[in-house]
């Protein structure tokens, strides 16, 4: 089956996979965790806020890429109090490796 870019609010390979990252339990933020990603799968968050893996194919891929953007290299997603998912470039590592934006001590 076809995915048509109609059916996406927002593409991005990593979406998906972070918003499941913050729905799974809290945790020591010790490490990070690698995100599963995969070529063949496209994530969406929708305009209500959910989230959805898609398997894609080929056939339209080309009409796919129109409008699409590469996300930089040291984005950060994350959920806002408010629901609303953002993203931010630029540093979110302390000097150490530690994320900055870890729980309180």
């Amino acid at each position: 089956m076809a995915i048509s870019t109609k059916t996406f609010a927002l593409v991005s390979g990593a979406l998906v996979a972070l918003l499941g990252a913050f729905a799974a339990p809290a945790c020591a933020q010790s490490t990070a965790t690698p995100w599963e990603l995969k070529s063949d799968m496209g994530y969406a968050y929708d305009r209500d806020g959910k989230t959805y893996s898609y398997k894609m194919g080929t056939s339209n891929a080309g009409e796919l890429l129109k409008g699409a953007k590469k996300v930089p290299k040291g984005t950060l997603f994350f959920i806002g109090q408010n629901g609303q998912l953002y993203m931010r470039s630029g540093p979110y590592l302390e000097g150490d490796g530690k994320f900055k934006f870890g729980p309180d001590q």
